[in-house]
């Protein structure tokens, strides 16, 4: 299967997320001017089969601007690679049927990882994004060895499955909620997965995958994937709002990722939202405390209504049940306000909603919060939309990130790295 859509324009994509998190480290390349050109130009061939799919050579040399000899040159030494492969002829014009080639799917990997307070899900996909296999679980998050543990069979039952060696992946992208001290080897501010903010416990995702692995913040992720697949695509100034049983956004200025001086922009559940409340717990955030899940069930107890879970407030609010409306009403202030300081900062042309709360109860809370913030910010409010890409958000965006660091790999390792 493949996700819908997988149509990335990679090049740009690059240009936009560049700033994402780990960098994997690649040894020199060629050493003289020729073979660095024949280098450079074998880049420039790869990188548009990936953007255009099967493609000619007529095709390639009009997008790269290179001699019809030159892109020869560059497709027989990406053969032998066995980066690319030559999949038919593309007929129906006038004169010769001109010979397509694509990208070989099987050169590269990609293992992405949502590692969730509430599941744990995984993707395996090829190099060009057709998923080979996917699995999900609930988290075992209660201890960092179990959820270590955990990983470890899964990504061993899935690459098995596969048929793959767990050395044949590329790359592994794993996102996690709060932020990766490089200095200390912690996660911080991710309460809901105790024992992460221990020094060194990120490196110990090396237990879990044989390859290069990249660690990123799983909302940031979430709107990398809304940027590449969703709503956000081709919209340069956006946030991803997740709402749930945590609270966090992800910000894309200028159509990049923006990661802040200490990559902690967007803990937004740290907002001084709902202050008095009772239910504030300040190492969780004040906003994260009145307005998550648990947020939501504790202030709908507290005006009467007896539910189990958020899902059961606002399906109750759907009925019309009194309670369950005022306790979406007061959500829906809350987060009115977190956004309203929001926007006075980052003035956004979009905000899309996700999470457990933000995708299944978009449709009470978008009209009563646009409605809210316009008495709240100075202009008209951004667009409000609930996102498209549900629970696989954060999959979505490691997928992408993934994907674009294995083409960068697989070619340095079998193209750029070798003597020419």
């Amino acid at each position: 299967m493949r996700w819908d859509p997988l149509e990335v324009n990679w090049p740009a994509f690059r240009g936009r997320y560049a700033n994402l998190g780990s960098v994997v480290s690649i040894g020199g390349g060629p050493a003289n001017t020729t073979s660095l050109l024949r280098v450079m130009n074998e880049r420039a061939v790869f990188a548009e089969i990936f953007r255009l799919g099967k493609v000619s050579r007529p095709e390639l040399a009009q997008a790269t601007g290179l001699s019809k000899p030159t892109i020869s040159v560059a497709l027989a030494d990406l053969e032998r690679a066995r980066l690319v492969r030559p999949v038919g002829l593309r007929t129906g014009n006038a004169g010769r049927a001109a010979l397509l080639y694509e990208i070989r799917p099987e050169a590269g990997w990609v293992l992405a990882v949502d590692v969730g307070r509430a599941y744990v899900r995984l993707a395996l996909a090829d190099l060009v994004g057709e998923i080979a296999a996917r699995a999900e679980e609930p988290s075992r998050a209660e201890s960092l060895d179990g959820l270590l543990d955990q990983l470890s069979r899964m990504v061993a039952g899935l690459t098995a499955g596969a048929g793959l060696a767990p050395g044949d992946v590329t790359v592994a992208v794993f996102g996690t909620p709060g932020i990766h001290d490089k200095e200390t080897g912690a996660l911080r501010l991710a309460p809901n997965l105790p024992g992460w903010e221990r020094p060194g416990a990120v490196e110990r995702l090396a237990v879990v995958t044989e390859s290069p692995y990249v660690l990123e913040n799983d909302v940031d992720l979430a709107a990398v994937g809304e940027g590449a697949y969703g709503l956000g695509e081709g919209v340069s100034h956006f946030v991803f709002v997740s709402i749930g049983t945590g609270i966090g956004m992800g910000v894309v200025i200028d159509g990049k990722l923006y990661r802040g001086s200490q990559g902690a922009a967007g803990e937004i559940s740290y907002l001084p939202v709902g202050e008095g409340d009772p239910l504030v717990d300040l190492g969780r955030g004040m906003f994260e405390s009145v307005a998550s899940a648990g947020g939501v069930v504790a202030i709908a107890e507290r005006l009467g209504l007896s539910t189990g879970t958020a899902k059961d407030v606002f399906e109750a609010a759907r009925a019309g049940n009194e309670a369950a409306l005022k306790a979406v009403a007061a959500e829906a202030d809350h987060v009115a306000h977190a956004l309203a300081g929001v926007i006075a900062v980052l003035d956004p042309e979009l905000v899309v909603l996700g999470g457990g709360i933000g995708a299944q109860a978009g449709d009470l809370l978008i009209r009563p919060v646009s409605e809210r913030l316009e008495s709240l910010v100075a202009l008209r409010p951004p667009r409000i939309e609930v996102s498209t890409l549900g629970p696989d958000a954060v999959l979505l965006g490691a997928l992408a990130v993934g994907l674009a660091t294995a083409r960068d790999l697989v070619f340095e390792r079998a193209v750029a790295g070798p003597a020419r």
